[in-house]
């Protein structure tokens, strides 16, 4: 697809945009709206079957999951989204490391309901964030069977039942290895099929 590498290209070693500078930003959102210009999937929330699965976040210009990156002594590490269709739940997975033995998840669980062709209302329900090897985690399949499974994680873990959510996703690009969204704060989010 004509511009899918050159974004790829462009986001490169961004580190999920914590190096991007300025000028790098306008030049990736500028390539994100020529391939958004050109999405091969007109009704992506129709789509189950190329939304379903986990997506691994290779660009962002969220200030909250970027922030993750500034806590004193630790990294920001991958970041997932994976995406139950058939549950409508959404399980944003951020693995943070630092120091041995202090690695960690901070990780928001969600359910989204379709209202157009491509946007999604989400409502947050439950933040869980604690040590990886107290949670056994492996990956986020793993992960997200314990959770499913009704397990109560060592740490912080709580349902978040604040009922003015107002949060919502536009998926403006979909294709079999790549998506690009845009959140309800002005956040552009592009991810690859892990």
């Amino acid at each position: 697809m004509i511009g899918k590498m050159e974004l790829l290209e462009a986001i490169a070693g961004k580190n999920r945009g914590l190096l991007a500078k300025e000028n790098d930003k306008l030049a990736i959102m500028a390539l994100v709206a020529q391939l958004e210009d050109r999405n091969p999937t007109p009704r992506p929330t129709e789509a189950t079957d190329l939304l379903e699965g986990n997506w691994r976040l290779l660009y962002t210009t969220s200030r909250e999951l970027l922030g993750i990156d500034n806590l004193p002594l630790f990294n920001l590490g991958q970041i997932y989204q994976c995406v139950r269709t058939k549950d409508t739940k959404i399980y944003n997975i951020a693995e943070v490391s630092g120091l041995p033995f202090l690695e960690s998840i901070i990780s928001v669980t969600a359910t989204f309901i379709p209202v157009s062709e491509r946007r999604v209302n989400v409502r947050f329900a439950r933040a869980i964030s604690g040590l990886q090897r107290l949670f056994d985690y492996r990956n986020p399949d793993n992960f997200i069977q314990q959770i499913e499974s009704g397990k109560k994680f060592l740490g912080i873990d709580f349902a978040i039942t604040n009922r003015e959510q107002k949060g919502w996703l536009d998926i403006t690009y979909l294709d079999d290895d790549m998506r690009i969204g845009r959140g309800n704060e002005g956040s552009v989010f592009v991810l690859s099929k892990s």
